[in-house]
């Protein structure tokens, strides 16, 4: 009984002590220029993390934007990190690269070129292809949300642009 109660009270806990989740809400400054390269997995994510803002406005070009964003090319990679006494993979290491860069509307750079680099390791079995495939599909993708989360919250500590 005990332990029922203590389950039906502790979101209320939770939830009165002021928890939320990470988040970026609101940007120093009132504009933003996003260039990236078309099908940019990490691109996508920001953008969708900035329409989500409001008094944010997406620019179509860097001369009508206070800050521009510039993300470069993804890499992505993939390397064996362990190899079976038979000569099979065991465990893969997954990783992704994302440089990207903040300037002000003059030109400016408002915050260094930053690299991005993160690491994934799986395990494999090449019983179950299929099952190990999607899974190293949703570690690229969790690698994209968290690059864009990285970008996001650079963007959100950047001084007020004047």
């Amino acid at each position: 009984m005990k332990r029922r109660t203590f389950l039906v009270v502790l979101p209320a806990l939770v939830a009165g002590c002021g928890f939320r989740l990470r988040e970026v809400n609101a940007m120093p400054f009132a504009s933003l220029y996003l260039d990236a390269p078309p099908g940019s997995a990490v691109a996508q994510r920001v953008g969708a993390g900035l329409r989500g803002i409001r008094n944010l406005r997406l620019t179509a070009s860097a001369a009508e934007a206070d800050v521009a964003l510039k993300i470069g090319a993804e890499e992505r990679s993939k390397t064996i990190l362990s190899l079976s006494g038979a000569g099979r993979v065991t465990e893969y290491r997954l990783g992704l690269r994302v440089r990207y860069g903040i300037e002000g509307r003059d030109g400016r750079v408002l915050a260094a070129a930053e690299t991005v680099d993160l690491l994934r390791d799986m395990t494999y079995d090449d019983r179950v292809l299929l099952a190990k495939g999607t899974e190293e599909q949703m570690l690229y993708r969790d690698m994209d949300e968290a690059a864009a989360q990285r970008i996001l919250r650079r963007l959100h500590n950047l001084q007020p642009v004047n």
